[in-house]
């Protein structure tokens, strides 16, 4: 197979290419091409394993041709946010960006100038990359940190195993007895392609699957033996309680725990009582919860008893305050069932079983001269100290250094900077692959924070509502109009080739040609910008090892790696621990984290802990806004990206899920409009009346676009208009842990 194969007969071009947005995957694309255009487009028809896409990838050619796409450069003439603009040359538009950024650079320095980036698009090369490499040879820039999906899930790993490569490869799931789903939802999230097939081939070999979830997920319906609904923001209590029954009924891998965990002594303690006079029994559970405790024991002596099992702890109970410690209690489950570096087992955390990106730049590289683009450090953050309470001294996560700005707190540090305690006066923000008004929590004062800005320049496809704000929006091409790689989003062993289908429509460009034609205007060397496309991706394939031959790779549009077995997370640490031991301060499993306990923070314990917080479900804020918000994934989307798509946008209503106990005592018909709100905004938007989701709790699947009314009520559904901009204190995003009311819209 070539990268173009030539149809007789048919004057069709099929370019092997693919899909790389932040769905959970990277899938194989084929392109056919006839005159310069794609008029049709299939997955992958090679050999096992296919990585085939979803509906998302299919209806590209519906993005790709959108007649929404935005064709040339603006510039902004109305008020901010009041998406008035008039088209300018290129030459116009970079020649004002370079003109204002050297303002802003002379008048307040580099720190002023923000770069907001995120997973509009996944590639290594096209993205981020460039406008930080960029950026850093104007002079550097504020950064942010903190990943919206998993820094929860991160933190956890990191404190428990000292890495982030956990779990074990999916076709291992075969080796399991049982399986727990908690907070995963994998036939809509996809979390690598293929995991689906697994569990499915898991579920006709007779091995018992449990899913935990608030909603009736498409994955418990699809799958599960049994579907436990949990209150949101609970799922730790829940845990411990199984952890409380395994060792109180000795049920625990005792010998596994003796040789490769520290710390059971003082969670013993936690358990029983010890520390605050309270028995973390399932009993005690339950009232948190509303999963009867017969239920938390039964589950805790089938996961004890069912050795080998695997329990896969999704990132969505973490997105939520304090949700670090749902992942800790997890993780330590796995820990004291001896499930982990075993086949059927699974080292619950962050699950990246598999990826060269920790470990490629130790090795020897193939061709020096095809090294990547060198990053050079960021001279805004030269000599800044870890910020307090991070994990930057876990040697991993988002380096949290004082120089940069959690993501849930960037609009705050817009309108408050050095005052409000923040290591920058912000006057001007770059976004690039990121639709942060719609994506980051509190859009109303995200809307505030944009207005407040100097300058805000926006690389972007679509006029978003992000992009309403910018003084200059630059048309960036899709994927399908530039080459790239794509890595496994988590585990899977292969790489994607996206090599260019057709030519850039109307006057789009990659990000990387707009940053070679703006470095010159800011003044500086051309560092990365001195290559070419092709020179540079060279260069990546060139510093991973895992990629032998980029030209073959190029060709077949798809690298799938061969492993001689299924990868088994800390096996070599477990079977050999004296050789290979864990990268914790211990060497061991840390059931209790030294680093965390060196923090002296009650709220970073060194143990998991069920912590509740202000917007928890027995919180005093719940008299007013008595109903649990939850923010799921849809699988119509990728967060924002393929909101407007037809073929997407038509297969669902968007619309809060309520149950029907809460529809009734509301006077709130299925279909009906209603009013989602609380104290930081109001979300008009259908009633989705169902049983699918447990009583107190409502869900508004994040992504639909931000379109507030004259009146400040968003009618585009947006769920971000009511989560909340506060992030837990081992940088978790609190997207599931908003309180809200629901009413009848006064419309009919």
């Amino acid at each position: 197979m070539k990268d173009e194969t030539t149809i007789p007969g048919r004057d069709v071009t099929i370019i092997n290419t693919g899909c790389c947005h932040d769905c959970g995957g990277r899938c194989v694309l084929k392109a056919h091409v006839k005159d310069g255009r794609v008029i049709r487009i299939e997955s992958d028809t090679g050999a096992e394993p296919q990585i085939r896409a979803c509906m998302r990838g299919r209806a590209y050619r519906q993005r790709l041709y959108s007649p929404d796409r935005l064709q040339h450069p603006l510039r902004r003439v109305g008020e901010r946010g009041e998406g008035r603009f008039e088209p300018v040359s290129w030459d116009e538009a970079l020649d004002e960006v370079a003109t204002r950024m050297k303002h802003i650079k002379a008048t307040y320095g580099n720190s002023a100038i923000l770069m907001v980036a995120s997973g509009g698009n996944q590639g290594m090369l096209h993205g981020a990359l460039p406008v930080g490499a960029m950026l850093q040879e104007f002079g550097g820039f504020t950064r942010t940190w903190g990943i919206a999906s998993y820094e929860g899930a991160m933190y956890a790993s990191m404190a428990t195993y000292g890495t982030i490569r956990t779990g074990n490869s999916r076709e291992d799931l075969l080796n399991a007895r049982m399986l727990i789903l908690w907070g995963w939802n994998p036939a809509v999230t996809i979390q690598d392609p293929g995991t689906s097939l697994m569990i499915a081939r898991a579920r006709e070999q007779g091995i018992r699957i449990v899913v935990i979830d608030p909603r009736y997920s498409d994955t418990a319906a699809t799958f599960a033996d049994q579907w436990i609904p949990i209150r949101p923001g609970t799922d730790s209590a829940m845990l411990i309680a199984m952890a409380y029954v395994i060792l109180a009924e000795n049920l625990q891998d005792q010998p596994f725990i003796d040789a490769h965990t520290v710390g059971l002594d003082k969670y013993r303690a936690y358990l029983f009582g010890e520390e605050d006079g309270v028995h973390k029994t399932p009993a005690w559970a339950e009232s948190i919860t509303k999963v009867p405790a017969q239920v938390i024991t039964d589950l805790a002596r089938q996961y004890s008893g069912s050795k080998p099992a695997a329990l896969i702890a999704g990132w969505a109970p973490a997105r939520a305050s304090f949700g670090e410690q749902y992942s800790r209690a997890a993780n330590v489950l796995t820990a004291i069932t001896g499930n982990i570096g075993i086949n059927g087992g699974y080292a619950s955390g962050f699950m990246r079983a598999y990826s060269s990106r920790e470990t490629s730049y130790k090795k020897a590289i193939r061709n020096p001269d095809q090294m990547p683009p060198k990053r050079s450090g960021n001279p805004v953050e030269e000599n800044a100290l870890p910020r307090k309470f991070s994990l930057h001294k876990l040697r991993g996560g988002t380096n949290p250094n004082g120089a940069r700005i959690h993501n849930t707190k960037v609009y705050d540090a817009i309108l408050r900077g050095k005052a409000g305690g923040y290591p920058a006066d912000i006057k001007m923000a770059y976004v690039v692959a990121s639709n942060c008004l719609n994506q980051h929590p509190n859009t109303h004062r995200g809307e505030q924070a944009l207005k407040a800005l100097d300058f805000l320049v926006v690389n972007e496809q679509f006029m978003t509502p992000t992009a309403r704000f910018a003084d200059i929006v630059l048309p960036v091409n899709t994927f399908m109009e530039r080459s790239d790689i794509a890595p496994p989003w988590l585990g899977s062993p292969y790489y994607i080739y996206l090599n260019k289908a057709v030519d850039s429509l109307y006057e789009s460009r990659s990000d990387l040609d707009i940053c070679r034609e703006l470095s010159p205007r800011l003044g500086i060397s051309p560092g990365m910008f001195k290559f070419t496309e092709d020179e540079i991706l060279q260069g990546i394939a060139a510093s991973r090892p895992d990629i032998p031959d980029y030209q073959a790779m190029k060709a077949d549009g798809v690298l799938k790696i061969k492993l001689p077995e299924p990868i088994v997370s800390f096996k070599e640490q477990i079977t050999d621990p004296e050789n290979h031991p864990f990268p914790t301060l211990s060497g061991k499993i840390e059931i209790y984290c030294e680093h965390l306990a060196e923090m002296n923070d009650p709220r970073v314990p060194p143990i998991p802990k069920y912590m509740p917080h202000e917007e928890s479900h027995d919180s005093p804020k719940a008299k007013t806004f008595p109903l649990q918000l939850i923010t799921s994934h849809d699988k119509k989307r990728a967060h924002s990206t393929w909101h407007n798509v037809p073929w997407c946008h038509d297969t669902s209503v968007h619309a809060v899920s309520i149950n029907p106990q809460d529809a009734v005592a509301r006077g709130i018909d299925h279909s009906a409009s209603v009013d989602v709100f609380n104290d930081r905004g109001r979300v008009r938007i259908p009633a989705n009346v169902t049983e699918r989701i447990m009583p107190g709790v409502v869900d508004i699947k994040q992504g639909a676009w931000y379109a507030p009314d004259e009146n400040g009520i968003d009618r585009g559904g947006c769920a971000n208009v009511l989560t909340k901009d506060e992030p837990s204190p081992g940088g978790a995003h609190p997207m599931n842990s908003a309180l809200v009311q629901v009413e009848p819209s006064p419309e009919k």
